[in-house]
């Protein structure tokens, strides 16, 4: 199955950004994609954190939710939608939520972010829980795809990266493709970004595909980009650096059941 892994430059101007959504959803489409994954925040990346709330849409309709299902229909194209604010119970907070499109416009999966980036190195610091209502519930949906394997894909963001149970909870339910639509920071990514992907290909035997943003925001923010596909041996499939682009790769399910035969590790764990 090829998998895109959207990059993009997000601004503080949503049509803009949908636009630019919309042009490397078509480059996927048009280069043999099945399925497409846009960055966290792929809508806005604002000057402040309350920005999210002034553009947020009930589940289940509005203006980007539109557009994702009108392009997912389009294009035929599996989409999972990086994530976008979704109204929450509180007035002052909304979820940070990445939502999944069958080629027929419909939303067959909702994952709200669990874990929530807060960092501060006394020159640049972030706290999500300014303007964020965290999600419980880990998310995995079916995939048929046109190999004739169904994918079973299990749904992070970002931050959700550093915390290893979330993605064994999906191991033990038969995951084998990833998603992680990312807005890591310069810094952190810097460090982290690629050994933690690659970890969490490896100990789980599945594909990863992470896609982020990855360039100089109008607000000053940096974030890392180095979006990619990596298989469950921990191979890079696929990167892009920075700048909006579309990463490439093809999922084997063949080598993903090669490998898991070869090294079955998932069934000699002793600790719980």
């Amino acid at each position: 199955m090829r998998v895109a892994a959207l990059q993009m430059v997000s601004t503080d101007q949503l049509s803009d950004n949908l636009q630019q959504a919309q042009t490397l959803l078509e480059q996927a489409a048009q280069a043999g994609a099945e399925l497409a994954v846009l960055p966290e925040y792929f809508c806005l990346i604002g000057q402040r954190d309350a920005d999210k709330l002034a553009i947020q849409e009930p589940f289940g309709s509005g203006p980007m939710q539109d557009f994702l299902a009108a392009t997912a229909r389009r294009l035929g194209l599996w989409i999972v939608a990086g994530t976008l604010p979704i109204t929450a119970d509180q007035k002052d907070r909304v979820f940070n939520s990445s939502l999944a499109y069958n080629p027929q416009g419909e939303c067959v999966a909702r994952y709200d972010k669990i874990h929530l980036f807060r960092f501060d190195n006394g020159s640049e610091s972030y706290d999500e829980s300014r303007v964020l209502e965290r999600g419980h519930t880990p998310t995995v949906f079916a995939l048929p795809s046109r190999d004739g394997h169904t994918w079973h894909v299990g749904m992070s963001i970002c931050y959700d990266m550093r915390f290893p149970e979330l993605y064994r909870a999906y191991a033990e339910q038969g995951v084998d493709l990833i998603l992680a639509p990312s807005a890591f920071t310069h810094i952190t990514g810097q460090a982290h970004w690629e050994v933690l992907l690659r970890a969490r290909a490896i100990e789980n035997l599945s594909f990863v595909a992470a896609a982020a943003q990855g360039g100089v925001h109008p607000s000053g923010r940096r974030t890392w980009g180095q979006s990619l596909v990596v298989d469950p041996w921990g191979q890079v499939l696929a990167q892009q650096a920075q700048g909006a682009g579309v990463v490439l790769a093809d999922c084997d399910a063949a080598r993903l059941l090669q490998l898991r035969s070869q090294l079955p590790s998932l069934q000699h764990r002793v600790l719980a």
